[in-house]
């Protein structure tokens, strides 16, 4: 998803169950029964069209977004009660969840999403529970609130009472756990730490409300964003320090570590942007310079890795890298996944690299391969750049 300098909501790739792209599935278009290939290059959506929008958010199989009203509109699949309607129906086409208000923050994960209000109030709602690798550790503590056990989902923005008391100011919503930071710069985490421990308190715990990371207060800095992939966690402060922490894959340490610990790989470096999916991170410096590390997939690959894959570099990357494919390019903002990383200079040009599909630019011939090696940019499109930790 991509907003043009307007306000204007357009979209690209794989209408997952025929419903992510904001409009109908075109039973026509279907690949393989699975998926409709959607347009050649991102276009708009057509029920938006008069509608100014500030901010977009994509989960695993829903997708968000802000319009300048500070309303909440959502699509996409709704199992779980996802969209926050109330119900479990899909919505094809974006919908207003009317429960909402004044919001200036939005965030979409795996089955649950999240937004915060102008107050600094947090509201989360989806899926309340999180299966994992034993039946025992399957719970409703998802959400930052107590559920029943019998409990599911959450079908309509509850507010997160737990932090009350204080102003967030950012969060990301993990594979199980979720990361919030107040405008006092401290760092809660709440859910499952899976594997490496992405709450970051040191142990393989869970926390059905949100908990402060100790290790982050005893540096005595003040964190102004947050980051979360499928098993890892980064923090960002005010100076541009980055902190890593959880799965080995994409904290940056190229070791598991399971409470934070500044990305030595990055000193020397001011950050200040990070973002963080699957098994995949990403940090842009203050001079625009991109640097990747993690492992990332195409699925049109039977899940082998690309030669050169979706972060820009040949074969997995342990440790920050700078991506020499955007030498020269000031980076404003950028997204990392499993298949594609999409960076926006500061003139709101998209440059592109990973699987064609993805990147919206339709199924590939059996002359050109499935990927897209290098960054590349879409010269037709001129996105809005967010000034945003």
């Amino acid at each position: 998803m991509f907003l043009d300098k307007g306000g204007r909501l357009l979209t690209c790739g794989s209408n997952l169950a025929g419903h992510v792209l904001g409009y109908a599935a075109d039973p026509a278009a279907n690949l393989y029964g699975l998926f409709e290939i959607g347009p050649p290059t991102p276009v708009p959506v057509p029920s938006m069209q008069d509608m100014r929008l500030v901010s977009v958010a994509t989960g695993d199989y829903h997708c968000l977004a802000l319009s300048a009203d500070s309303e909440v509109y959502s699509w996409g699949n709704n199992d779980f009660s996802t969209l926050g309607h109330g119900d479990l129906d899909d919505k094809a086409v974006p919908s207003k969840i009317e429960s909402l208000s004044r919001i200036e923050r939005i965030v979409a994960g795996l089955n649950k999403s999240a937004a915060v209000d102008e107050n600094g109030r947090l509201f989360t709602w989806g899926s309340a529970l999180f299966g994992g690798l034993e039946e025992d550790e399957a719970g409703p503590y998802g959400l930052g609130y107590v559920l029943d056990a019998e409990t599911e989902s959450q079908a309509t923005p509850k507010q997160v009472d737990a932090l009350s008391q204080d102003r967030v100011v950012g969060l990301a919503l993990g594979h199980g756990f979720n990361l919030v930071v107040t405008d006092a710069g401290a760092v809660y985490s709440f859910g499952f730490g899976l594997r490496g421990g992405g709450l970051g308190h040191g142990s393989l715990e869970r926390e059905v409300l949100p908990r402060r990371i100790e290790a982050l207060a005893r540096t005595r800095r003040r964190f102004v964003a947050v980051a979360a992939g499928y098993c890892h966690a980064l923090a960002l402060t005010e100076n541009g320090e980055l902190y890593g922490w959880g799965d080995e894959e994409a904290n940056g340490h190229g070791r598991e570590e399971r409470t934070p610990q500044r990305v030595g790989a990055l000193i020397g470096q001011r950050i200040k942007l990070v973002y963080a999916l699957d098994h995949a991170s990403c940090a842009v410096t203050e001079k625009g310079e991109l640097f990747t590390w993690g492992e990332s997939y195409a699925a049109a690959e039977g899940d082998e890795l690309l030669d050169e894959n979706s972060l820009g570099h040949v074969g997995p990357q342990g440790m920050p890298k700078r991506v020499a494919g955007l030498s020269g390019v000031e980076v404003a903002a950028v997204t990392v996944g499993g298949v594609c990383t999409i960076a926006a200079d500061t003139d709101g040009v998209v440059w592109e690299v990973g699987y064609r599909l993805a990147l919206g630019l339709g199924a590939s011939g059996p002359e050109d391969g499935a990927d897209v090696p290098t960054h590349t940019p879409i010269h037709a499109l001129r996105v809005r750049v967010l000034n945003s930790p």
